[in-house]
């Protein structure tokens, strides 16, 4: 047993993002099933624990417990609940790393999550349809979730997914399909809440990938504060007599589009040696391929 919590730990220290986000959901739901169990045989209905994280509709219990927003993207009451956010954020996450780093990801996450609470609260305390419902409660990463899944197809809406049975489909289609069917079910009466949280999810995802092109990240602030919360908890380290610094001029932004427009260079040079073959190449386009093999 002492070995495979090693090794778990390993993974997780190990792994990118992704993996420390699957780790966290994955042992909160765990964790709060083990809780559930011994609060039901020992007949303790006092507090539901997934309640007590998960964001109110009702504003004074929302302003009373202020870390509902943050915890409800972690919390899942079913496992097919947790299974499906989770195949969604290793499908699109893998591909969002592809253009962007695992801080600017894990900062997504947060601010889709947070953008799918505002709505929620909103929604359920200005719109008709919701207020005539009784007071609730939301859990679940599926907000955070599409706002990665947003983010990657609107920012590079050509890359494309095997799906079984439907073949080679556009990431972008497969995110409109998915906001539509959100849109469609807010008049449903089967999770409201969620369908609500979702599409505050999305519009923060899209709204990344928009302004990403336009040369702003809208994620830097949390990421500044993410770094700032971490340092935190670091220990800190006797400064060294001499110190060596490595800096990068460029911002994400610039960084990311230079890499995108040698890609594009790259592949147009591709493309002219698959139809009139290598002697069709200039000296300049040989060693710009010569160059981006050795990368």
């Amino acid at each position: 047993m002492a070995d495979i919590i090693e090794n778990l730990k390993h993974k997780y220290k190990a792994g990118n993002v992704i993996t420390r986000l699957l780790f966290i959901n994955t042992l909160v739901f765990v964790a709060l099933k083990v809780v559930m169990v011994i609060f039901t045989l020992f007949n303790i209905h006092a507090v539901d624990p997934v309640t007590f994280l998960g964001v109110p509709s009702h504003v004074p219990i929302l302003l009373s417990r202020f870390w509902t927003p943050i915890t409800y993207m972690f919390v899942h009451e079913g496992f097919l609940h947790l299974l499906f956010n989770m195949l969604w954020l290793y499908w699109f996450g893998q591909i969002f790393l592809q253009y962007f780093s695992g801080r600017t990801l894990g900062s997504l996450y947060l601010l889709g999550g947070l953008a799918g609470a505002l709505f929620y609260a909103v929604a359920f305390n200005t719109i008709p349809y919701y207020t005539d419902m009784d007071r609730g409660w939301m859990i679940g990463a599926s907000a955070a979730v599409m706002s990665i899944v947003m983010g990657a197809a609107f920012y590079r809406p050509e890359v494309q997914m095997n799906l079984l049975f439907l073949g080679s489909i556009k990431i972008v289609y497969i995110a409109v399909f998915a906001f539509l069917i959100d849109f469609l079910s807010l008049g449903s009466t089967a999770n409201p809440g969620g369908h609500v949280a979702h599409i505050g999810g999305a519009l923060l995802g899209y709204l990344f990938a928009v302004h990403y092109k336009r040369g702003k990240d809208i994620t830097n602030w949390m990421s500044r504060l993410l770094d700032g919360l971490v340092g935190l908890f670091k220990p800190r380290q006797k400064s060294a007599r001499m110190k060596v610094k490595h800096s990068r001029n460029e911002t994400d932004w610039e960084y990311n589009k230079r890499r995108n427009d040698e890609q594009e260079v790259i592949d147009a040079i591709l493309d002219k040696l698959k139809q009139s073959g290598y002697g069709s190449l200039s000296s300049d386009e040989k060693k710009k391929l010569f160059d981006a093999s050795k990368k």
